[in-house]
């Protein structure tokens, strides 16, 4: 199972350096799994960014994977996580989704860099190998 965080959608639909290392996870529609505070998170800043005709679509995409809500358990682990690692609500929450479904979770959050089960890519180091190719 995979789990794309808000950063990860947001790099796949702008289309930045790092849309292919978000691609597979997020085209692998039977394992993908959608956070709901992720669709909040896109819809949102697609929303300031694109206006909402690009926002819908975006959302549409991303209703194509599999939309978990926060229930009871996950609001509880997103806690302990959030106390045992810092990390803010909405990133302890969609940790903690990932975590429930034994999932990865894709992203290029730096906060969650190093953390078990997480793929991280740097958003800064696909520009810094294509500038060394130029």
């Amino acid at each position: 199972m995979n789990v794309v965080d808000s950063s990860g959608w947001l790099a796949y639909f702008s289309r930045s350096p790092n849309a292919g290392f978000f691609t597979p996870p997020i085209r692998d529609l039977e394992n993908l799994l959608v956070p709901a505070i992720c669709l909040y998170e896109v819809f949102k800043r697609l929303l300031a960014l694109r206006g909402e005709e690009a926002a819908l679509t975006a959302a549409g995409v991303m209703a194509l994977g599999a939309i978990v809500d926060v229930d009871h358990d996950t609001a509880i682990s997103a806690a302990q996580i959030s106390f045992e690692t810092g990390l803010a609500m909405a990133d302890s929450m969609i940790l903690a989704i990932a975590r429930t479904h034994d999932a990865i979770l894709w992203t290029q959050d730096a906060d969650f860099d190093g953390l078990e089960k997480v793929r991280f890519v740097d958003p800064g180091s696909i520009r810094r190998r294509r500038k060394r190719k130029d």
